[in-house]
Order: structure tokens, then sequence, then C-alpha cells
């Protein structure tokens, strides 16, 4: 017979605590003593029944709360989805809301096998603490992702330059953003870097500046070099602020005496009689409430857009006509510098297209590319 109390020296029913874990167990091997053999192969077959539901029950609370984890993000996506949130604050709140939901379910089915949660998540915050500190840099990266959702120096679908990487950003995730290149190649890249470093983002802005440098043999004709080239770029509709496309802005800009009416009208629009598409019978009264309410959200989008378009044109435009003007006088040409403006999205396929016209077009206005050349000239007097 195995004796507790020299096991564990000094335990006795008036040495240690009554709700203590050594009382616990001398309590109970003192049950067990007490009880017959076929009591002690009853108890074990109840706790055996007993630890078997239990665990049944954890496998049927774990399928059901999977379950319910996956209509719950389902469904904040497809709200997002409606609400046009950001695509990469979307994704950033679901997998921290599915994380979020599988720990509390995790928790609830330690609970339910029998096992202290109290001193389960006493242990798991001790482990945190010791693997947040190991892992300093992953929660900084957690940080970063934070601070990039709520600035959005980038968005998903933009095209940014970092630590070396160019490329389209395909996903914001919580530690990493992953962008692809121009080659198709996928780059995770972590976020701390990317909240404390320099981001380049050529997607933000609207529209880029070309700029090019064409050299020209000493004694060809400037300006017909220029005229040559600012009519090329007058042609092209990619090319902002040429000539053609002022006029055309110009003609476009003319008052309209009907619009101003419409837009002077647009504060007693709600007094006007409702349509019969306002007044036709809704399904239910859900739908009829959300039909209103996104007609009140198109009608405000619609009076922000026209403001914004009516202080647009208030407002001075910046210069963006084309310029071309002579940069540098070098040792074998004449160097000119050519500036365009356009859409970001047309910034290359304008940069190269443009490159070869040069080449092709310019020759037939008499300009000539040279190339670095050495003339050496001989003394008559010394032939040698």
């Amino acid at each position: 017979m195995i004796n507790l109390q020299s096991i564990i020296p000094g335990l006795t029913p008036e040495a240690a605590p009554a709700d203590s874990i050594p009382a616990k167990a001398a309590s109970s091997i003192a049950e067990l003593k007490s009880l017959s053999l076929q009591d002690f192969i009853d108890r074990m077959a109840q706790s055996a029944v007993n630890f078997a539901i239990n665990v049944a029950l954890a496998i049927v609370v774990f399928y059901v709360g999977r379950f319910i984890i996956r209509r719950i993000v389902k469904l904040i996506q497809t709200v997002f989805l409606r609400r046009q949130i950001d695509k990469s604050l979307s994704s950033f709140i679901v997998s921290l809301v599915n994380i979020v939901l599988y720990f509390i379910l995790i928790v609830t089915i330690i609970g339910i096998l029998g096992i202290e949660t109290t001193s389960f998540l006493a242990i798991f915050a001790s482990a945190g603490v010791a693997i947040g500190m190991a892992l300093s840099g992953t929660l900084q990266n957690f940080a970063g992702g934070v601070l990039i959702l709520l600035l959005k120096p980038y968005k998903v679908g933009d095209y940014i330059e970092v630590k070396g990487f160019a490329g389209t950003v395909k996903e914001i995730q919580i530690f990493f953003t992953v962008i692809t290149t121009y080659d198709n190649k996928s780059i995770s890249i972590p976020n701390s870097a990317l909240s404390n470093d320099s981001v380049n983002n050529w997607s933000r802005e609207s529209y880029r500046r070309v700029s090019w440098t064409v050299g020209m043999s000493y004694g060809d004709n400037v300006d017909a070099a220029r005229e040559a080239i600012l009519k090329m770029f007058d042609a092209d509709e990619r090319i902002q602020d040429t000539p053609s496309m002022l006029a055309r802005r110009a003609a476009a800009l003319e008052p309209d005496t009907e619009d101003d009416e419409e837009y002077a009208d647009d504060d007693n629009a709600d007094d006007e009689e409702p349509t019969a598409e306002e007044t036709a019978p809704r399904r239910s009264f859900w739908d009829h409430l959300l039909h209103r309410h996104r007609q009140a959200k198109a009608v405000i989008r619609e009076r922000k857009e026209r403001q914004a378009r009516r202080l647009m044109n208030l407002q001075p435009r910046p210069d963006r006509s084309p310029k071309v003007f002579v940069d540098a006088l070098a040792d074998s040409s004449v160097n000119l510098t050519i500036r365009a403006w356009t859409r970001t999205a047309n910034y290359w396929d304008v940069y190269y297209d443009y490159n070869e016209r040069f080449y092709k077009e310019l020759p037939s206005v008499g300009i000539r590319f040279p190339f670095p050349q050495l003339d050496v000239h001989l003394d008559p007097a010394n032939p040698a």
C-alpha cells in the first residue's frame, strides 16, 4: 500500500488547505481506497461513459462551430462586397475574425472535455508572452499591416516599388504583402518593412510625365524637330493637353442651360412626385426599405460627383502641355528633352511607342542622330 504522507511529507488534512491540489489528490486516493472492486469498476465505467459523451459532444460542437464560423465569414465577405469595402481591408479583417472565432471554438471544446479553461488561459497567456518576445518581428509585421490598412499608402491593384522590388499588389495579408512582378513572380514582403520604409506608389496619381532625351546633329533645325514632335503628340489621344485636346475640352465646358437648370433644381428633387417605379409595390418591407436606401445613396453620390466636377473646373489646371527644349550641347550632339503627360495606365505604352516613332519619323524632316565619333586631321607639312 502506498503511503501518500511518505511521498508528500507534512500532508495531513490539517496541514493542507481543503481546496489545494495535494489535498484534493489525497482525498481522491483515500476515497478510492474505501471502494470495493465492484464499486471501482462501476466508477471507472461511468467515468469512461462520461468521457466518451464529452468527446462526442466536443466533436459535434467542433463541426457545428466550424459550420457557423464559415457562415459568419461568408456573411462578412458578402457585406464587404456589397458595401464595396476596399479589398485589402476586407481580406485582413476576414482573416483576423476567422482566427479569433477558431480560438474561441478551441477554448470551448477544451472546456467541454473537462479541462479547466482558466488554467488553460493562464498557460496560454504566459506562453503568449514568451512567444511574443520570441516573435517580435512577426508582431511588428502585424502592427505594420494594421498601419497599412489605416493609412492606406497603397491598396490591392496598385503598382508599387519598395526594397528593390516592383510589382502589382495582389494581396495584403496579416503579416505579409504579396506583389506580382511584371514577369509574373510572386513576392511576399513583410509589412513592417513596408510601413517603415519609403514606398513608391506608381498608381496613386492619375497622370504621369513621360520624358525622352533625343540627340540631334549640330546644324540640324531645332524648330523643325520641335514642330514634328508636337505634331505627333497632337494626333495622339493618349497625350494630355495638346492643342486639339484643349480645343475639345473648351467646347465641352461651354455653359449648358439645361444642365445648369437641372443642377439648380437638384435641391428640390425630393419635392417631385414619385415615379411609377417608386410607387410600385415591393415584395416585402425590407426590400422596399433597402431599395429606398440605395436610391438615396445614389442621389447623394451623384450630387457629390457634380460638385466635385464643378470645383475641378473652377480650380486652375496644372500645365500638362507637351514640351520640347534644348537640354544640353553635348560633345557630339544637341540633346533635346521631350516631356509629355499621359494617364498612368498608358505610361509604358507611350514611352516605348514614341522611342520607335522618333527614330522612324524624325529623319523625314532632316533630323540626324549622331553617334560618338573622332575626327583625325593630318598635318600636310609633316606627313610622318
